[in-house]
């Protein structure tokens, strides 16, 4: 049956970042979303919804907010349990955290349940979509691709590969990293609402010829998507510049070894050279920007105003666990605030665009999810805008839209997702 959610809406038309807030976006006070089947067939006001789709069976959402669920484009989902673990840098943290967790998901069953809890977690946030890191054990990718797919989900993930400076356990070589995401890939990639990611740890762990190999794969696979880690902190860049003394900067041990494209994904990517920033842009690539990871690790402040305006495609991520929160809305708020210290405040709706549209855009996602708009998949969340006494009474003195919407990306919790819909149907709890 055709559904009429009713509430008030918020869709984008254009980047707020290149278009202006006013031209980009559109935000009715008393709005519809009108959905049949698993996607939304349009978007409007609600007087001339309801009169429009007589018919249809009306959910009243009040005064709280319908928007696209939130995309979360880098994550490591096997590093949920351990997230919020205490005061290292990332070489150090990879050591003592993250290397011995991910050493048991070899194990079916602990990859299921961690799996499990990672979705329930997400979704409970209202983050309907992800691109998460996997383990090197095919087994974790299995666990989190069938996960998924029992809740319908549009997701991607891939085998993390590493063959060098990662414990005994956590090695691959170049030919099984190439073999298991080949035969990874043409088993999950494309079934129902799945996507696999080709999915190079980051330099320092792989060899020039795991390298080479999963370029090779991506030349043959192009359709894939390819994730990494780029420039996070300035003793890692110094690291591979130990590791690959030939290559150009960082950049260039991607490039080199044809892991440069217009469907990559690069996390990160604090400490940009300008050559870098050029192949980027020209390259069309994705940067992810990970704000509670770079300041929970101590990393640095990501360029979002300069990167922007020069036309970099970005996107907005948790990057669970080297970040501290499964939450976009927190996310948000610390990409507010480090703008407020690289001396450019983001406003409401380009912030809450990062952890949609531009973060759909960043997966190539942009045409299915990420918005509220005719013909695309009907992922929404609810928010209520006054979850908390806090936040209630800061929106009571609210003389605008964006106003009553700032509080709840400053300090909302999962406590502000009233409701989630994954593909036209509501996810109960």
């Amino acid at each position: 049956m055709t559904k009429l959610l009713l509430g008030q809406t918020l869709h984008y038309t254009a980047d707020p970042f290149a278009a202006g807030v006013g031209a980009a976006t559109c935000h009715h006070r008393h709005g519809a979303v009108c959905i049949d089947k698993d996607q939304i067939t349009e978007v409007g006001p609600a007087d001339a919804m309801r009169a429009a789709y007589p018919q249809a069976e009306v959910i009243d959402y009040g005064n709280r907010l319908i928007t696209a669920g939130f995309v979360d484009a880098h994550v490591h989902f096997p590093q949920t349990a351990m997230i919020a673990s205490w005061g290292k840098r990332l070489i150090d943290w990879l050591n003592s955290y993250t290397f011995p967790e991910e050493m048991k998901f070899g194990d079916p069953a602990y990859a299921a349940l961690i799996a499990e809890r990672y979705f329930d977690l997400m979704l409970d946030h209202g983050t309907t979509s992800c691109a998460s890191f996997a383990t090197i054990h095919p087994e974790s990718v299995d666990a989190f691709f069938s996960a998924a797919q029992a809740r319908n989900l549009r997701v991607v993930t891939g085998k993390t590969c590493m063959d060098r400076n990662a414990p005994d356990g956590l090695r691959d070589s170049p030919q099984s990293a190439y073999d298991q995401s080949k035969a990874l890939a043409d088993k999950w990639h494309g079934v129902d609402r799945l996507g696999y990611a080709i999915t190079p740890r980051f330099s320092p762990t792989s060899t020039p010829a795991q390298l080479d190999a999963l370029g090779a794969l991506w030349a043959e696979r192009p359709n894939l998507l390819m994730q990494t880690h780029l420039s996070e902190q300035t003793d890692e860049i110094e690291w591979v510049k130990s590791l690959y003394p030939d290559c150009r900067d960082y950049l260039d041990t991607y490039e080199k070894f044809g892991l440069l494209g217009k469907k990559g994904l690069y996390g990160h990517a604090i400490y940009l050279q300008p050559r870098e920033k050029d192949r980027l842009r020209e390259m069309d690539a994705a940067l992810i920007h990970c704000p509670t990871s770079n300041t929970f690790i101590g990393s640095g402040i990501f360029d979002m105003s300069g990167l922007t305006a020069a036309g970099h495609r970005v996107g907005l991520a948790t990057d669970t666990g080297g970040g501290s929160s499964f939450s976009m809305l927190r996310t948000m708020a610390a990409a507010y605030e480090i703008g407020q210290l690289n001396g450019s405040p983001l406003h409401a709706a380009e912030l809450y665009w990062l952890a949609t549209q531009g973060s759909a855009r960043a997966l190539r996602l942009e045409d299915k999810i990420g918005n509220l708009a005719k013909g695309m998949e009907a992922d929404l969340i609810v928010v209520d805008l006054a979850s908390t006494p806090a936040i209630s009474q800061r929106v009571n003195r609210a003389e605008d839209f964006w106003e009553s919407l700032f509080p709840t990306i400053m300090m909302g919790d999962d406590r502000a997702i009233h409701a989630v819909w994954i593909a036209g149907k509501e996810r109960l709890r």
